[in-house]
């Protein structure tokens, strides 16, 4: 075994070069979420460095990396459009402040529970939203507020960019980002040590440099001067329904998309497993901070977590680290930051929100559970037709209602035989097996409305294992007419003869 020392100095050099790793692939990351969320550039930073310094340091998951997600930035931009950006500060406080109440209530482990094509739809759905938004962005153009205005807007936009030279330079300059994005997995192996989204800006910006490309550039001032800490007035706004909804929103969302990262990064290394609550705490500790400081709120990033446990990190130090990193330059070369084309960073988020649509996993998910396929897409389509929050909660009762239904199995048994006799004629005997619920309440209907008229009903309700009231009512009134009308129809029978 290697001695103590030189074990602890080999940890601590593998710490600091996955730290400058994840920093380099953080640094464009927190910048473009923040432009696409409509907010400066500054808050994205300062959401990465409190993700760093803050979240890191707590306990939960070790290796995972939290800092603005791209998957947040649709709800940002109408929180913000909405309420405005002094809001923001507040909503993303008590959203905080809940994840903390949800951690202390021991709610981590159930986040697991919410469907898996739930959370697919709402990342497809943010994911369709983000390109058709930063396709603007790309153009140097500015994108409608809703997403089925974003998308039919697009072949407008492509026609008024094909008239503008500037919008051209700047589409190329985005096109030439995503498409080194996309093909940044084929490229040598030395070649990919450098982060991609790092080298596809750089790259991106020099070109743009060199050639005096007439594209917009970031604008980036200081950290200082960004932080912006809600007021009295922007936390009475809190009473306000729809406020309270972003903020319901915020917290459920991040809280899910992070404890979903943990799990995917658990699967990832053999070191500790993940404490979801205490995640969910670190979380809403993060998030607290941030709306203090009135920046982005935070979640769990599963590109930077998988690009933490890739580049070596063992401990927590990587991703504290990382917020160091980030800080000293946004403190001290803030300038830099502002020659990046505003296409580049478009075109970074483009290929994220492509990499949020499991376009590879829907055909065999269809082939396999095709009610799980149409939750993913019903939900994906009402995110961008309705909006985030409304999309997943009908996807939620979508996931509901099927599981209702999958798990309300009935047997119905009809033994019609004459030779059982009984006071008013021959009845007719039904055994109900299974779980009766109002679901398939119709189905035992309509093959009770088909049993004679004339012969009494025996039900034998000892094979349920589940019969609610709604059933229990319907079914006892039904068999209680059907048996009156059948001796009715015996005593005018017998009246005849």
């Amino acid at each position: 075994m290697l001695p103590t020392t030189l074990r602890s100095s080999r940890v601590l050099r593998n710490e600091i070069t996955a730290s400058l790793v994840v920093f380099l692939v953080a640094m464009p990351l927190c910048v473009g979420v923040a432009v696409a969320s409509g907010v400066p550039a500054e808050l994205g930073l300062i959401t990465g460095i409190v993700g760093g310094l803050v979240t890191g340091l707590l306990p939960g998951s070790s290796l995972q990396v939290s800092g603005p997600a791209a998957g947040l930035t649709v709800l940002v931009y109408e929180a913000v459009q909405t309420y405005g950006l002094s809001t923001l500060g507040a909503i993303v406080l008590a959203a905080g402040l809940l994840q903390l109440l949800l951690g202390a209530l021991r709610m981590g482990r159930w986040f697991r529970a919410i469907s898996v094509a739930v959370v697919e739809g709402m990342l497809a759905g943010i994911g369709l939203t983000i390109i058709a938004g930063q396709l603007y962005a790309m153009a140097d153009a500015t994108a409608p507020g809703s997403g089925m205005a974003k998308l039919a807007g697009l072949p407008g936009l492509l026609l008024d960019s094909t008239g503008s030279a500037a919008a051209l330079a700047a589409l190329g300059v985005g096109a030439g980002t995503v498409a080194l994005l996309a093909g940044w997995a084929h490229l040598p192996k030395r070649v990919r040590k450098v982060p991609a989204p790092l080298a596809a800006v750089a790259l991106a910006t020099g070109a743009s440099f060199l050639l005096d490309l007439p594209v917009a550039r970031l604008d980036v001032q200081g950290l200082l001067g960004a932080v912006q800490p809600p007021g009295i007035g922007d936390v009475g706004r809190l009473a306000e329904i729809g406020v309270l909804g972003t903020v319901l929103a915020f917290a459920l969302i991040s809280s899910a998309e992070s404890l979903f990262s943990a799990a995917a990064v658990d699967r990832m290394h053999d070191g500790p497993r993940t404490d979801y609550d205490k995640e969910l705490m670190a979380q809403g500790t993060g998030n607290t901070v941030c709306g203090l400081l009135g920046a982005l709120p935070m979640t769990a990033v599963i590109v930077r977590s998988a690009t933490n446990v890739q580049a070596g990190a063992q401990t927590k130090a990587s991703r504290v680290l990382h917020g160091l990193w980030i800080l000293l330059f946004a403190a001290a070369f803030p300038a830099a930051l502002g020659i990046i084309p505003l296409a580049a960073l478009a075109g970074v988020l483009v290929h994220a929100g492509w990499k949020l649509m499991p376009v590879k996993q829907l055909r065999p998910l269809w082939r396999r559970h095709r009610g799980e396929a149409l939750i993913l897409v019903l939900t994906a389509t009402a995110v961008v037709v309705l909006n985030l929050f409304e999309g997943v909660l009908l996807g939620l009762v979508l996931a509901v209602i099927k599981t209702a239904w999958e798990t309300s199995h009935i047997q119905i048994e009809v033994d019609e035989r004459e030779e059982v006799t009984g006071a008013h004629g021959r009845p007719v005997r039904v055994a109900l097996a299974g779980h009766a619920t109002f679901l398939r309440l119709p189905q035992m209907l309509d093959t009770l409305e088909k049993l004679p008229r004339d012969r009494p009903v025996q039900l034998d309700l000892t094979g349920l294992r589940h019969l609610d009231h709604a059933c229990h009512t319907a079914l006892m009134n039904w068999v209680e007419r059907h048996n009156q009308a059948s001796l009715d129809m015996v005593s005018v029978g017998d009246a005849r003869s």
